[in-house]
């Protein structure tokens, strides 16, 4: 597994972000990146979500905001190993492929960009 840590947030500041709705998602923080994601069983995929990065209790924490106002939090693992679930008991499933990481939480899919480090800082 190589590690994706330092991608996403490099990924994730290199992203556009769109101000053209700024009215249904005005919950988000200036700056917020979006992203693609699927929000329910069988929902297609879109650039809907807008991701905060943050900081809890010394974690690095993503909030990823839904366009109907609901939110989801991940932690970034310090490892480089990818997302965990920050404060929810549902399981995070999550696949790198390429350069997109897609999470899957409760039915919702997320895809983070991605760029898996090669080389001596690379997991295993």
């Amino acid at each position: 597994m190589t590690r994706v840590s330092t991608a996403i947030a490099g990924a994730l500041a290199l992203a556009a972000c769109s101000s053209g709705d700024a009215a249904v998602q005005a919950q988000a923080e200036e700056g917020a990146q979006r992203i693609e994601c699927a929000i329910g069983p069988g929902a297609e995929f879109g650039a809907d979500c807008l991701v905060e990065r943050g900081e809890a209790d010394g974690v690095a924490v993503l909030t990823v905001r839904h366009p109907d106002g609901g939110f989801r939090r991940f932690e970034q693992m310090p490892d480089g190993r990818g997302l965990a679930a920050f404060d929810g008991a549902d399981p995070v499933e999550q696949e790198l492929t390429g350069e997109l990481l897609e999470v899957s939480v409760a039915g919702d899919r997320y895809r983070f960009p991605a760029r898996p480090q090669q080389g001596s800082d690379a997991g295993e």
